[in-house]
């Protein structure tokens, strides 16, 4: 179905309710939250391919983007199936361990979710999540012959990996709050919430038709970057006509071809799930590990706002830029650069293998290049990384020498 209007004055209609330094940096979060930093993902077909298109009451983006605002579904249950593909090589499991030392790695147990989600930062994988108010919740990664499961219950949250028979155990005041701090993206609404945040007036949003998913109908949010320089092409986000919930989110990037990213419900049920959903005991002959208060992995005090937040806890960093061309900059204190294979060995061989080496107004350094997120490390430590084109990190790079 075509789009029911263009909607041209909706981005700036939505800029209003956003503080300026978490619309100035949620392009940041977005492209982050695709790698599995913040936090995750099509790759080769689609995770639910649509069924239809309902004739549902016609509504403007503005109205749609509101459903989603005052959605709020406290019960479900459901399997979601989230795929990336950012065109990264085959590291054998490099860029999830990446992933995880930037979220702020764990404590060596296979259990710790801040290591183990972070594997949704490539591949198609399966979760079943289930969801009953704020003080339980649960998230399992079903593996070929094993599973992962995030058990967040009143205060305790578990961690339980059946391939190792590990847990990872932490009880504190502030669980809730730290079980999502803790926790990836994963689910159509944890990368809508992002993508919105996103919205502003370089931004065009539009209702593109219907389509139906998991079995409901839904609406379809299309949001697009009016800017040049961007490596986002379009987000789409299924909503569900009735209870304004995001049931399928898809990230395709401006170079076209499969999708970066793509989640939705394959099956959902608004229905209160079982108590015993949520009930866990460490099985018989498990090794537990204990999160100690106060150490690794402490919650913060207070949950990030945004992009910009999440910056300036990069050493220092700072955004460069504005909207979807916005650009994250940091030093870290080390100089040289990118090894060379000279200095580097055989590693250093392969890493300067996967960029390209790039010059400016800043010096010089290297570009590492995904479908979506692209990095450029300069010789004298600086990084500069977002959702842009290489010619836009070089800008960045000399705008911010």
């Amino acid at each position: 179905m075509a789009p029911y209007e263009s909607d041209d004055a909706t981005g700036a209609a939505r800029d209003e309710d956003l503080p300026t330094g978490r619309r100035k940096a949620a392009r940041y979060v977005v492209p982050v939250a695709v790698v599995g930093v913040a936090a995750a993902t099509i790759g080769l077909v689609p995770a639910l391919a649509d069924s239809g298109d309902p004739d549902l009451p016609k509504i403007t983006a503005q109205q749609l983007i509101d459903k989603i605002a005052k959605s709020d579904v406290q019960q479900l249950s459901g399997t979601v199936k989230v795929s990336t593909d950012l065109g990264l090589p085959d590291l054998g499991g490099l860029e999830s361990g990446l992933a995880s030392g930037a979220a702020g790695g764990g404590d060596g147990s296979s259990a710790d979710p801040r290591s183990k989600l972070t594997e949704l930062v490539s591949g198609t994988h399966t979760l079943r999540v289930a969801t009953d108010g704020p003080d339980r919740q649960k998230l399992s990664l079903l593996e070929s012959g094993s599973e992962y499961s995030l058990i967040h219950d009143g205060k305790d949250v578990w961690g339980y990996d059946s391939k190792s028979n590990e847990v990872h155990h932490s009880a504190t005041a502030g669980s809730a709050g730290r079980h999502r701090a803790e926790q990836p993206p994963a689910t159509p609404k944890d990368f809508a919430d992002e993508a919105l945040k996103a919205v502003d007036d370089t931004t065009s949003v539009t209702v593109d038709g219907t389509a139906q998913v998991a079995g409901r109908d839904a609406y379809k949010l299309l949001i697009k970057p009016r800017q040049s320089g961007t490596t986002v092409g379009a987000i789409s986000i299924a909503v569900d006509a009735k209870t304004g919930m995001p049931l399928k989110f898809t990230l395709t990037p401006r170079s076209g071809g499969a999708a970066v990213l793509d989640a939705g419900f394959t099956q959902v049920s608004f229905a209160r799930p079982a108590t015993s959903t949520f009930d866990f005991t460490p099985p018989k002959g498990a090794k537990v590990t204990e999160e100690k208060e106060g150490g690794k992995g402490k919650a913060p005090e207070h949950a990030p706002k945004g992009g910009e937040d999440l910056a300036k806890g990069l050493s220092g960093a700072t955004v460069l830029g504005k909207g979807w061309t916005s650009v994250a900059g940091f030093d870290t204190g080390s100089k040289g650069g990118v090894p060379s294979g000279d200095q580097g060995g055989a590693l250093g061989g392969f890493l300067g293998s996967l960029g390209d080496q790039v010059s400016g107004k800043f010096g010089k350094g290297t570009v590492f290049s995904t479908r979506l997120v692209n990095a450029l490390i300069t010789d004298d430590g600086k990084v500069y990384a977002g959702a842009v084109t290489k010619d836009a990190l070089v800008k960045a790079a000399n705008a911010g020498k």
